[in-house]
């Protein structure tokens, strides 16, 4: 097999990767519209946010600091996408499976220390896969919970938009 070939090869398995079975992909445009949404919020809200938009593989797709956002957030808005991803589910909704005595209790020691076990990540949906995570830092875990499930709730009108 000639190297042309196997590039041929791994490029198409790539996009068969990244083009899930929802027929939907995480790109850096969608991103780009949905952490400006959510930034618009959290200036309502009066949260410096960062947020970080991963794809379906649970890698960074986008990661944006509001200004004057705390240092530490970009870390955390960064693994929640992660977590959300890796997950498939709400660091909300793992955030009470990893108490003690839950079936995930101890789950944020694994993996490196990147799973997330409080407020503020998201999958990202469309239809019915999950094609990305979102991840939201700044606030208190309320504000952060509520950044990312708007920014959750708006998603699948800005893809179906973009189309």
């Amino acid at each position: 097999m000639h190297d042309r070939e196997v590039s041929q090869i791994v490029e198409a398995v790539v996009k068969e990767i990244s083009i899930n079975e929802s027929g939907k992909r995480m790109t850096l445009s969608l991103a780009k519209k949905l952490a400006e949404k959510v930034e618009a919020k959290a200036k309502e809200i009066g949260v410096n946010a960062v947020v970080a938009v991963s794809n379906s593989g649970a890698r960074p797709v986008l990661v944006e600091c509001m200004d004057d956002s705390y240092i530490a957030s970009y870390d955390v808005a960064f693994q929640k996408a992660y977590t959300v991803v890796a997950l498939k589910m709400s660091t909300t909704e793992l955030k009470k499976l990893s108490q003690p005595g839950g079936s995930l209790y101890g789950i944020q020691f694994t993996n490196n220390g990147q799973i997330v076990i409080f407020g503020g990540g998201v999958p990202l949906i469309a239809n019915g896969k999950i094609i990305g995570g979102l991840g939201v830092s700044g606030g208190s875990e309320e504000q952060d919970t509520f950044l990312a499930e708007y920014g959750g709730s708006i998603f699948e009108g800005l893809i179906n938009n973009m189309e």
